[in-house]
């Protein structure tokens, strides 16, 4: 025996294109949207990489470049310790902040170009 329940209010849905089931059926238009997902996040981490080895290999041109950095102390520890110890690991997480960030917009912006909810 099936039992069903009525369903009175519910509310026909338009027989509309979605772009959902193209996602979920692996056709060329879903992968065409999923690789494009995935474009957009491998440029986001890549420049994001980018950044963080730039700021990290600037710091050893920046002592190269002012020598004297090497001799200032502060509190008997070296400034070049102090930059790589104390200022690295703020960037870094401002780095991790802005990618996780962007990474989900893009995600958001995927799932309103798909109509996912």
């Amino acid at each position: 025996m099936r039992v069903t329940a009525p369903r009175s209010k519910a509310t026909v849905a338009p027989d509309s294109f979605r772009l959902s089931r193209e996602v979920a059926e692996h056709s060329a238009v879903g992968d065409v949207f999923v690789r494009s997902l995935i474009r957009s996040q491998l440029r986001l981490a890549l420049v994001v990489a980018g950044g963080f080895l730039l700021i990290l290999l600037g710091v050893p041109v920046l002592m190269g470049l002012f020598p004297v950095l090497e001799d200032v102390s502060v509190l008997t520890i070296p400034v070049s310790w102090l930059i790589l110890g104390a200022l690295i690991y703020p960037v870094m997480c401002l780095c991790a902040w802005l990618y996780i960030r962007s990474a989900t917009r893009n995600e958001a912006r995927y799932r309103d170009l798909v109509g996912e909810q």
